[in-house]
């Protein structure tokens, strides 16, 4: 069987090379694998800045981002072959911690949770895997091409969740929404703001090509050039970028009672000059929040699922921008200008 794995540290260590047939005796799916979404998490990890190798292994398979089909299942899983199913991320440490223990595994208290394909357990990136039933979720036949989504959306739909419920400390009423960065998680968030009806704008750097169409088709703003300089003051920022001056100028631009919420893991190696006073007085005079959000839940996946569902399958087809074949398998993780999101073809 083959399988996408690397030695984690070591940068040009990927490679597809034969593995052993996934081990189900404990009850797990058999799931062939269909597609295997490629985000800046996956790159990271293929050039050696993190990434951990199963306990007693080498190698690490890659990938988290799946849509597979179960080819077998035990007769009490739930399941049965032909099912789509998408595997949930993360695993709740061994002890477990209260909130892993409560089913909240993504808000690990002890930082003992393993990550498929990321941190000590194999990933999706094989041409089959099991899969325990407890992390799958079953995906409609009619999302075949779109369900490899699932997983980002996932991310969005908890800083949503996490966005209302934090919202709901006062009697507040939001009506704009600004999401920075238009990749696959920026414009996935765009989409649930506006299935929630916020006047919904999106900032990026590029000017033309797919991203500004794809915001336009939602009927969403789409801005370019400094986001300092917008005429905007939203209730909601959702920052997807990671990018350090992108996140210092959306702490400033926030409107009143304002909610921010960091989704972009930042590399930490930009330096800036900026006042914390001010941005503490700001956060202190107007009720404004800044929060971070990682990873997702069994409820995360749900609410993706069906607010995926529910959107215009041929305009989250379009978010695939590039489909690669298995066997060219490199060219998924060299990035194209236009590039949004970019998969695997595990079935050629």
């Amino acid at each position: 069987m083959r399988a996408l794995t690397l030695i984690p540290g070591q940068n040009h260590s990927l490679a597809l090379q034969e593995i052993d047939q996934p081990d189900c005796s404990l009850g797990h799916l058999l799931v062939r694998c269909l597609d295997l979404g490629i985000c800046g998490t996956d790159i990271e990890i293929a050039a050696g800045n993190y990434g951990w190798a199963p306990e007693g292994k080498q190698y690490l398979v890659i990938g988290h981002e799946a849509l597979g089909e179960i080819i077998w299942a035990p007769d009490d899983s739930g399941f049965q072959p032909g099912d789509l199913v998408v595997g949930f991320v993360r695993r709740p440490d061994p002890v477990p911690c209260p909130n892993c223990a409560a089913g909240e595994w993504d808000t690990c208290s002890n930082g003992e949770y393993v990550e498929r394909g990321i941190k000590s357990i194999d990933g999706y990136g094989s041409e089959q895997f099991a899969l325990a039933s407890a992390y799958a979720i079953r995906v409609p036949l009619s999302m075949r091409a779109t369900a490899v989504l699932v997983e980002p959306a996932s991310i969005v739909a908890k800083a949503w969740e996490q966005i209302r419920r934090i919202g709901a400390r006062a009697h507040w009423q939001p009506k704009c929404a600004l999401i920075t960065g238009a990749g696959p998680v920026g414009l996935l968030a765009a989409l649930m703001g506006e299935q929630q009806g916020f006047d919904m704008h999106v900032f990026d750097q590029v000017e033309t090509g797919p991203k500004p169409d794809l915001v336009r088709a939602l009927g969403a703003t789409y801005h370019s050039g400094k986001l300092k300089d917008l005429d905007l003051r939203p209730d909601i920022i959702i920052e997807c970028t990671g990018a350090a001056p992108v996140i210092l100028d959306a702490f400033a631009l926030n409107g009143r009672n304002g909610i921010v919420c960091l989704a972009g893991l930042s590399s930490g190696q930009h330096a800036l000059d900026f006042d914390i006073g001010e941005i503490g007085r700001r956060l202190v005079l107007e009720n404004d929040l800044i929060f971070g959000s990682v990873n997702a839940n069994r409820r995360h996946y749900e609410q993706a699922v069906a607010a995926l569902r529910t959107a215009d399958q041929l305009w989250l087809q379009r978010l695939i921008t590039r489909r690669v074949p298995l066997e060219q398998w490199p060219e998924a993780f060299e990035r194209q200008s236009d590039d949004i999101k970019v998969v695997i073809d595990f079935t050629g």
